[in-house]
């Protein structure tokens, strides 16, 4: 019998004592709130996500691996201080039939605690290579707790919640969301018009992936991926936010194929929905195989960023102003998982 409680899994970011490893993780060498690259963080949740699952799957299937089927949402709540330790503790919140939800709650110890960011993170058990790979059956866990009864209902929640948003994005636009989009094309024909239109507001990088990138044999660390697919995604964010974008929360991370050695990768980030302080870009990473005969998208991302002061005041940002079909449907998407996230929880 396996409890929740039995799968906890810690860690610690020594920023406070380690010079050098706070430089690394620092945006920029001066003093500056919120001073921390939020990649270089996705990619240590990605792995202590993975070590948590990983420690659990191998009781029962010693030579099976995981690997991270989505990111389902990360929440920040403090703006990250760099000059003090970091720590991850992660547990196992619910398993299916061969996943399991991974729930980390980042904290800053201290006089005060600081609660950094809730995150959870969606883990698939596989075993063998290839055209070979198959899921393995995991054995559930026992719930004895009140509060892990919460979190497995909580990761319930959340998958089917999912589910609805998807179906959601094949809905046709509500009443008032058809008043918005109207509006917002209208103005596109009015003399004088300056807004931003969505077409204007991508940025675009390409990279190929070599061995030491290599995480399982044959492919490449997906916390790497989303960390670049970040670092293009705050950059694009650039493009709307006039004063400085920070991370207020990660909406969804999906991971569609793998990424192998030798790939040629295509990064694409855009701007696709503003709202008061807030704006959301959607990020692709499209993967070319090395003899160029595969294409396929690795990963999907929607990040949210809040334009703030030098003090992490908010300020408003212009409205963005899609213009076709595709970028309308993008827009209300975005639009609908901002409005979910500030349902469930206080942004940064």
């Amino acid at each position: 019998m396996t409890q929740p409680r039995d799968t906890v899994y810690h860690r610690t970011l020594a920023l406070g004592s380690d010079p050098a490893l706070r430089r690394r993780y620092m945006v920029v060498d001066e003093p500056l709130q919120g001073n921390m690259r939020f990649g270089l963080l996705l990619e240590i949740l990605d792995k202590v996500a993975e070590e948590t699952a990983l420690r659990y799957v191998n009781r029962f299937h010693p030579t099976a691996r995981v690997v991270t089927a989505a990111i389902d949402n990360i929440v920040v709540r403090h703006a990250v201080d760099v000059t003090r330790d970091l720590t991850f503790a992660a547990t196992i919140n619910h398993i299916g039939r061969s996943s399991l939800e991974i729930g980390i709650r980042v904290e800053q110890p201290g006089d005060p605690t600081l609660h950094i960011a809730s995150c959870y993170f969606t883990m698939v058990a596989r075993s063998g290579y290839g055209e070979d790979v198959t899921s393995v059956a995991l054995p559930p866990l026992t719930y004895t707790d009140p509060m892990e009864k919460r979190r497995a209902g909580k990761a319930l929640a959340r998958r089917e919640e999912y589910r609805h948003q998807q179906a959601a994005r094949r809905e046709p636009p509500s009443r008032e969301e058809y008043e918005m989009l109207t509006a917002l094309h209208q103005a596109q024909d009015e003399p004088g018009f300056a807004g931003l239109l969505c077409g204007h507001l991508i940025t675009s990088a390409w990279e190929r992936t070599y061995p030491d990138q290599e995480n399982v044999p044959f492919t490449i660390f997906g916390g790497y991926l989303i960390r670049r697919a970040f670092e293009l995604s705050s950059i694009c964010s650039e493009l709307v936010a006039p004063h400085r974008p920070i991370i207020a929360g990660v909406n969804r991370i999906n991971f569609f194929h793998p990424v192998r050695m030798g790939d040629k990768l295509h990064f694409t980030a855009r701007v696709v929905y503003t709202e008061d302080c807030y704006l959301c870009v959607e990020a692709g990473i499209e993967r070319i195989s090395r003899d160029r005969t595969a294409k396929a998208l690795s990963n999907s991302c929607l990040f949210t960023f809040a334009n703030v002061d030098a003090d992490l005041n908010h300020h408003p940002v212009p409205m963005v102003h899609p213009t076709t079909y595709v970028e309308d449907g993008r827009h209300l998407a975005a639009r609908r998982s901002l409005h979910t996230l500030l349902r469930h929880d206080n942004l940064i």
